[in-house]
Parts: structure tokens; C-alpha cells; sequence
């Protein structure tokens, strides 16, 4: 046969049973994550952890609060949030007050040196969201944004 008349079959795009890992929304979200944390983690000063940062980020817009509280504003299960509370206690972060809306418990507060930490690594976090959006447009940021929250 001539070879202008074979007929030359393409390989399917799609492999047998239509599941492209890459196309996934857990495995594209898993990658941007890893991006993002590698952006945060070689920008961040005093080595703050991402879950670190949220905690100090969270006590500085709020002001002291419970342990277990903090933890539920920035979505950590208890064991997780004594460890970092701990960590950063032990950094001078932060530290332990009566809580003054029940004296039986203990409400987490920045310290000075927490409060100076956190202001300026508030202004470090701004330029690593900059640079973690930096592939999109203004509007596409937007829209990653509130896409994001609706799928928290």
C-alpha cells in the first residue's frame, strides 16, 4: 500500500478507563501547595513554619485566646496546636495569660518580641503570596482566591 494511503492511528491522549492523574484537582492542588511552601520556606524569616506563622498572624488580628480556640480559627486539631503554641512559647512568642473571660482557663498572647516577629513577617508573607500568584493575572488571582474559599 502507498504509503499516502496508510491510515496512521494517534495515540489516545486519554489512557484506558479516562483517568489523566495530572488532570486531577487533589494532584494539582497537592503541586501548587508544594510550590507555595517552597516559596514560604525560603522567605520566611525565623524559620517560621507556615502553621507557626498562622498562629501568630491569627493572635494578631484577634488578640489572646484559648489554645483550642486559636486552633479552630486556623483549622488545627488540638494536639496540633498545643505543639505549635509550645514551640513558639518556648521561642518567646508567645505566652500563657489568664483568660479574662473565664478564670479557669489560659488564653495564648503575643509577646513583645512576638508582636515585632509577627509585624514583620506579616510583610514577608505579603511578598510570598505575591510571588506564589506571580504566574497569574490580577483578575485570575481574584478568581483562585474566591474559588479557593468556596472549596474551603
Amino acid at each position: 500500500m502507498p504509503r499516502d494511503k496508510l491510515k496512521v492511528v494517534a495515540p489516545s491522549v486519554e489512557p484506558a478507563g479516562g483517568y489523566v492523574l495530572d488532570q486531577q484537582v487533589g494532584f494539582l492542588m497537592r503541586v501548587a501547595v508544594q510550590r507555595h511552601t517552597s516559596i514560604f520556606t525560603g522567605r520566611m524569616i525565623e524559620g517560621l513554619t507556615q502553621t507557626q506563622f498562622a498562629a501568630l498572624a491569627k493572635l494578631h488580628e484577634v488578640g489572646p485566646c484559648s489554645q483550642n480556640h486559636l486552633g479552630r480559627l486556623i483549622y488545627l486539631d488540638a494536639a496540633t496546636i498545643k505543639g505549635v503554641v509550645d514551640r513558639l512559647g518556648i521561642r518567646g512568642f508567645v505566652t500563657a495569660l489568664a483568660d479574662p473571660k473565664d478564670r479557669r482557663r489560659r488564653a495564648v498572647a503575643l509577646t513583645e518580641r512576638g508582636r515585632e516577629v509577627t509585624q514583620a513577617a506579616i510583610g514577608v508573607a505579603a511578598e510570598i503570596t505575591a510571588a506564589t500568584l506571580a504566574p497569574l493575572t490580577e483578575p485570575e488571582r481574584r478568581v483562585v482566591c474566591e474559588l479557593l474559599k468556596k472549596l474551603s
